[in-house]
């Protein structure tokens, strides 16, 4: 890493430790949005949860507290909720049998047939101390410390013909690895939503309302870099996750990984409508 990528990336890290953060790079109302990667790793932090579990509250906190202090220029939060916990007593609305093969394609990557929640992954590896304090930040800070090969762009606009709430997705990644350094990778876009609340009724959070945030809603992928890149366009309806919900409620992240390693090699993210 040259002396100004160091620098730069250590001065963000202090603002992290003050909580001192900016949001992401997005015009308001939702309309004309772009974004693209940083020089150096973005880390990706996933959460497996589900409203099942009564150990998953405390991290969906954990996730949501990234989320509002740390830039998505060093750190993006996904929470997926899993469907195995389903036949329990509480049905996770927001579960989903794809986060469950996701976390499993994780957990193989790592000869680990072992798969639980709350459970993260950062950069595509088990980061299983996160709630010890220091830990997560010690590898975040890891992540964000390598420059990336891969460069990400994301543009959305509003498609007005096809409803208010209707845009139009285009997503590009190329890999810039010269030779024999280039490895197969495939991209991923997943569409999340804030500020969603659930009342559990039954199960172990029987009587809790719970709040989420970066919730995944929509999961696109796998995307197969051809020739070290790949564009993909999508049209994506808001109103498909419930009525009438603001624009502002809502992300869309593109991420790049290495299809051999299960390494996440870089993410980017745009908020609508901030």
């Amino acid at each position: 890493m040259n002396t100004f990528n160091a620098t730069l990336i250590t001065r963000k890290w202090a603002l992290l430790l003050a909580a001192v953060f900016v949001g992401p790079n997005a015009m308001a109302q939702g309309i004309g949005l772009s974004t693209k990667s940083p020089v150096h790793r973005v880390a990706l932090v996933e959460l497996y949860s589900s409203e099942g579990c009564n150990s998953c509250p405390p991290a969906d906190a954990w996730l949501a507290k990234i989320g509002s202090e740390v830039s998505p220029e060093l750190v993006v939060p996904l929470a997926l909720h899993v469907d195995y916990w389903d036949s329990l007593g509480w049905k996770d609305r927001f579960g989903d049998h794809a986060f469950t093969l996701r976390q499993r394609a994780l957990a193989d990557y790592a000869n680990s047939k072992v798969v639980y929640t709350p459970e993260v992954f950062a950069g595509g590896r088990e980061l299983r101390r996160w709630n010890t304090p220091g830990e997560a930040r010690n590898v975040l800070q890891q992540i964000t410390s390598q420059i990336s090969s891969v460069d990400i762009g994301i543009k959305v606009t509003s498609n007005a013909a096809n409803g208010a709430g209707s845009y139009k997705l285009t997503a590009r990644a190329t890999n810039n690895a010269s030779g024999d350094s280039k490895q197969p990778q495939n991209a991923y876009i997943a569409v999340y939503q804030n500020k969603l609340v659930s009342k559990v009724a039954a199960g172990e959070n029987g009587g809790v309302t719970l709040h989420h945030e970066y919730v995944v809603r929509r999961w696109l992928g796998p995307f197969a870099l051809k020739g070290g890149t790949v564009t993909i366009q999508q049209n994506i309806a808001l109103d498909s996750f419930g009525g009438d919900i603001p624009a502002n409620q809502f992300g869309i992240v593109t991420f790049v990984q290495n299809a051999t390693t299960g390494e996440v090699q870089q993410v980017a993210r745009l908020a609508l409508g901030r």
